[in-house]
């Protein structure tokens, strides 16, 4: 408990004991009816006080319809017409409803504040002279050499260049399974190094680091109202008023219209009526307890590493009934090998992988990444850029370079039962330079450029490689091509079947070809998938499949069936952030994806395990099944109860019921999204 708290709820208990003690005195002692009245003031002030002068505080700013204003109409008014007990019980019980309102509010809120210590306030910065400062992370340049001590934060992505540690992640991911680290290897802001010291070079600013976009993430996701949420406001705002009015009119037109009838005005009576409507209408049940679901929602997701954006995003994804997926780095791990070469035309294999290298150095997509490594782990030698001229990316095809070469005697090599026999091109003996366009890409890309492919493959990505000779206007030659192939990550199958089994429609959508995207798609499971698509086709064919949910939500809607789904789509690299932006929902991958992706995404999955969005719907339909649970439960009881105490059948006790009673038994409710 804070210090509030606990300071509210010795308020509570010595009044409720001064109360009980007072009644019982009073009930044995005939006392005048003004000690009586001075007596229970005093645990009506040491209980309500605050309440008396937020009301008071609201009247003058010109905001009067609240909460406060009518717990204080309501008990002073009972006070006033001798109820002294029932009038103190209100504010008591209102003031015990508004602690357990209270405490569920911390609950809640424990997550995300424990996601904001991870948060480092300096940073251990290494100098070329060896001395170490510490420094505001806000201030750590690009290209810093930071040192991460066992047991500190991680305040900024980098690269570990020295020592091995464990980290600790479970802030980030939800994963309490620590996962060890080595030079080299990518490290993220918010983790925790347990076991050893490291040097971290950065590759990021601060603000741009992983730990700020998350907490910028969970800070703006409030500004994003649910419609449940965006309708108890509205609901609130005139609800309030409507019932002052009405308690108003019932305290005035029934005495009025009996006088007219020539019947007693009974104005005490029909006073009691409108005070117990007052307490009765009190909104509180509905206005805390569904932002504290859609809240316990959220808190609930981000301790298991899904952060969500905003209550509205957790709300549409209840109704979701389609996944489309992205294949690389979504499904898969996105870290491409080379698996074979196959040369053409007498090629050697370090000549095929040599052009291609050369090629790919141009790009940072998966696949160049996985060339370059082959051909660093077979030559051991970096590529020479100064080589490389006129690089021209075909969105959708692959890529091309021209290519300087000089005196290189080792151009090709044919094998011979004999050996390896050189084939050694006139140009190199002769000193002169020789200059190529060497071609890297996809089938599309060698029909383009119609270079003869003698052999197609299908057994996983494949990179085809062609070049010409310029200076003398060789014709385009196919040297043979590139199989590399990306491993499924572990869970992406689970999640295809939990999410199967919640009634999910999946789809797969690559730019592989028809044969190993068929492979995927067998292997993870989807409903459906499309293969051999460029860039702009992802967006089209989510665009085809919104249309389609459209008409079958307006085919629902015109056979008062319930409403059409809505569909969301997951990625990671730049070239997804389109489609993420254009879905009903946009799930990015938060470890492995790109800051444009995270970015124009609703949701964001910190470990990139496929496996948690069945898990995040889960969560939130359960949210939303106490959010419609406490609407349905409150609105229902104090419509009842005012009915009740319209017709003088429900008193100030029953009252208290509806209010308080209500409210509490809606907030413990809402705090079961806790504990999905």
């Amino acid at each position: 408990m804070t210090k509030k708290q606990k300071n509210n709820l010795i308020r509570c208990i010595v009044s409720l004991v001064l109360v009980v003690g007072l009644s019982v005195a009073f009930h044995f002692a005939g006392l005048p009816w003004w000690v009586e009245l001075i007596a229970f003031l005093i645990p009506y002030y040491i209980v309500g006080y605050d309440v008396l002068l937020k009301a008071f505080k609201n009247i003058r700013n010109g905001q009067v319809f609240d909460e406060c204003f009518l717990m204080t109409i309501a008990t002073i008014g009972a006070i006033a017409t001798g109820e002294y007990r029932e009038g103190v019980a209100v504010m008591l019980f209102y003031q015990i409803g508004e602690l357990f309102q209270s405490i569920a509010v911390g609950k809640s809120r424990k997550n995300i504040s424990d996601l904001m210590d991870i948060c480092p306030e300096v940073a251990n910065v290494l100098h070329d002279d060896g001395s170490i400062t510490e420094e505001d992370p806000d201030d750590v340049e690009i290209g810093s050499i930071i040192v991460v001590n066992p047991g500190e934060r991680v305040p900024i992505d980098g690269i570990i260049i020295e020592g091995d540690t464990s980290l600790d992640t479970s802030a980030l991911t939800g994963e309490s399974v620590p996962r060890a680290a080595h030079p080299d290897e990518e490290i993220i802001s918010g983790c925790i190094s347990l076991t050893g010291m490291i040097k971290v070079k950065t590759t990021k600013e601060f603000e741009d680091s992983t730990v700020s976009k998350i907490l910028e993430l969970v800070e703006n996701s409030s500004m994003r109202k649910a419609k449940a949420e965006n309708f108890i406001s509205r609901f609130a705002k005139y609800y309030t008023p409507i019932v002052c009015y009405s308690a108003l009119a019932l305290f005035v037109l029934p005495p009025v219209i009996r006088l007219l009838l020539g019947m007693p005005a009974d104005w005490l009576d029909w006073l009691m009526r409108a005070l117990t409507f007052l307490v009765i209408s009190c909104p509180c049940a509905v206005v805390i307890s569904v932002p504290l679901s859609f809240f316990g929602g959220i808190g609930s997701a981000s301790s298991k590493g899904i952060l969500v954006k905003g209550s509205n995003y957790l709300e549409a994804l209840a109704s979701t009934d389609t996944i489309v997926f992205d294949k690389t780095g979504t499904l898969t791990k996105g870290v491409f090998e080379v698996q074979e070469i196959f040369t053409n035309d007498g090629v050697s294999r370090d000549y095929l992988l040599e052009r291609a290298a050369n090629c790919e150095s141009a790009s940072n997509h998966p696949i160049a990444e996985s060339i370059l490594r082959a051909y660093k782990k077979e030559f051991g030698a970096e590529i020479d850029h100064n080589l490389i001229y006129d690089v021209e990316e075909i969105a959708g095809h692959g890529i091309s370079i021209k290519y300087k070469q000089v005196n290189d005697t080792s151009v090709r090599y044919k094998e011979s039962p004999d050996g390896i026999e050189e084939s050694v091109d006139k140009r190199s003996e002769s000193g002169e330079e020789s200059h190529f366009k060497i071609y890297a890409g996809n089938m599309r890309l060698m029909k383009k450029i119609g270079a003869p492919v003698t052999e197609e493959h299908d057994e996983g990505t494949v990179v085809y490689v062609a070049e010409s000779r310029l200076d003398n206007n060789d014709h385009i030659k196919y040297i043979g091509c590139i199989v590399i192939a990306d491993e499924l990550k572990e869970t992406s199958q689970e999640a295809m079947t939990k999410l199967s089994k919640q009634g999910i429609k999946t789809i797969m959508l690559t730019g592989d070809s028809e044969k190993a995207a068929a492979l995927i798609a067998e292997k993870v499971g989807v409903s459906q998938y499309k293969s051999e698509l460029l860039p702009g086709d992802k967006v089209n064919e989510v665009e085809k499949l919104l249309s389609l949910e459209q008409n079958v939500s307006e085919e629902k809607q015109a056979r008062n069936d319930k409403k059409g789904g809505k569909l969301a789509f997951v990625g990671d690299g730049i070239n997804d952030a389109p489609v993420l932006a254009r879905a009903d929902i946009g799930i990015a991958m938060g470890a492995m994806g790109s800051d444009a992706a995270i970015e124009a995404a609703d949701i964001v999955l910190m470990d990139d395990d496929p496996a948690k969005i069945s898990l995040a719907m889960k969560i939130s339909r359960k949210t939303l099944r106490i959010v419609k649970q406490n609407i349905t439960f409150a609105i229902t009881v104090k419509v009842l109860c005012l009915l009740l105490g319209a017709l003088g059948i429900a008193n100030m006790w029953i009252a208290i019921f509806a209010d308080v009673g209500v409210m509490v038994l809606a907030v413990l409710n809402a705090t079961r999204t806790l504990r999905i």
